[in-house]
């Protein structure tokens, strides 16, 4: 660092969030390259702008403990409804951004029981130093199993789908089937990448309903975080009596909601409102998407930390994620079932499609040709849709069990 020249912090590193991966000399330092032997979530580096670079860079310093740990004091005759306390705090947060002159992290230790556990611990970090999959990656490596606390949790399998497409009308039949399989990726690909583009450039919007809010960068817009548990084995049971995904389930479940809360609101105009809500009230031709992060590593799911840290590893640290539009059909059905079934049928369509990887490459080189008005999110659609697999059996951070994790975001540009 001796032969560089003076740097300088750069007050708006928002406006690059994606790294510029190359091979070759030029590559940032990895956020969570220094990080402490004991185990603890600490980086040390934050970014930082040389006077004669074009991008942004990671270099180490000095952390304050004290400007990152803060511990709330909450008085004893106000606490009334600690879970919602804890949720008002967290939607709080989102009014606020983190200190960009110092390492993009804070945490805050709520010592207030809820529902779900004898206190909370929430951990602000800024995107740019990684995504869903390289934090978990790191949460699971300091944490240890409940079981034996001397061992690493279970990492998170991907299990690969069972293929539906061997046909035994020997080679000329197998010929066809995967004819067909790369036509269809070639044409739900084009049409994917077109509407993405349309969206991007806002040509193509989402409709407006009440669930859409006024456009704002996040920043300004603060969000409410709300956190509810639901029964992994009624997800699984599901599941597996539809022959789906957990996260076809999710979305099914997801749909229905959004459905019966827009049919509510509709009729919520109408003067018998009992009557309004068994009655479909929506309007004819919604369309509602959702933004979906997608990690498009070679080596899909959790891996290890130590992999994700190796120099040309298909499973590298940092910000490796594409996103598509998931169109949800809004509408009431007979048989609850019915939303299981058209989720699924649309994340099939997606699966055969390459929007997420396109989308990924597509930010990177407009970013780089064009600049960050053109290499934007797109903005037009009404959610933002995420999950990440977590631990596999019961875990503990330096000794204190762990009740559950739940992973948000806030910031993306978008009007829902």
């Amino acid at each position: 660092m001796g032969d560089l020249k003076p740097i300088k912090v750069k007050a708006n590193v928002e406006e690059v969030l994606m790294e510029k991966y190359e091979e070759g000399g030029g590559e940032p330092l990895s956020p969570m390259a220094r990080m402490q032997t004991s185990h603890i979530l600490i980086t040390n580096d934050m970014q930082v702008m040389d006077e004669n670079s074009r991008g942004l860079k990671w270099v180490p310093t000095t952390v304050d403990l004290d400007n990152h740990v803060l511990v709330p004091k909450f008085e004893p005759n106000n606490i009334h409804n600690p879970d919602k306390i804890v949720e008002d705090y967290v939607s709080n947060l989102s009014k606020s951004t983190i200190k960009m002159s110092i390492p993009m992290w804070d945490l805050h230790l709520l010592n207030l029981k809820t529902s779900y556990a004898e206190s909370t611990a929430v951990l602000r970090i800024h995107h740019s130093l990684g995504d869903g999959t390289s934090l978990m990656s790191l949460f699971l490596a300091s944490s240890r199993k409940v079981s034996d606390p001397q061992t690493l949790p279970t990492l998170p399998m991907m299990k690969k789908a069972n293929s539906s497409t061997k046909s035994s009308g020997g080679f000329l039949g197998n010929y066809f089937i995967k004819l067909w399989l790369v036509l269809s990726l070639f044409w739900n690909t084009s049409v994917d990448v077109s509407k993405f583009l349309a969206t991007v450039f806002m040509f193509l919007k989402d409709t407006e309903t009440p669930l859409k809010g006024g456009l704002g960068n996040g920043a300004t817009t603060s969000r409410r975080f709300v956190h509810r548990m639901v029964s992994l084995d009624d997800v699984t049971l599901v599941k597996n009596a539809m022959n789906t995904t957990i996260n076809d389930v999710m979305l099914g479940v997801t749909q229905a909601g959004l459905s019966r809360y827009l049919n509510r609101k509709y009729g919520e105009s109408k003067i018998d409102k009992g009557a309004s809500e068994r009655n479909n009230n929506l309007p004819q031709n919604i369309r509602l998407r959702a933004t979906f992060f997608m990690n498009i590593r070679p080596s899909p799911g959790i891996q290890e930390l130590a992999d994700m840290m190796k120099k040309n590893s298909s499973a590298r640290w940092g910000n490796h994620i594409g996103y598509l539009l998931f169109p949800f059909t809004i509408a009431l059905r007979d048989d609850p079932l019915d939303y299981l079934r058209d989720a699924k049928a649309t994340m099939d369509r997606k699966k055969a499609s390459l929007e997420a990887s396109y989308s990924y490459f597509m930010a990177k080189y407009f970013l780089k040709f064009c600049g960050l008005k053109v290499a934007t999110f797109p903005s037009q659609t009404t959610l933002w849709f995420s999950n990440v697999a977590g631990p596999q059996e019961e875990v503990s951070f330096h000794g204190y069990p762990v009740a559950y994790v739940a992973p948000s975001c806030y910031g993306q540009p978008n009007v829902g």
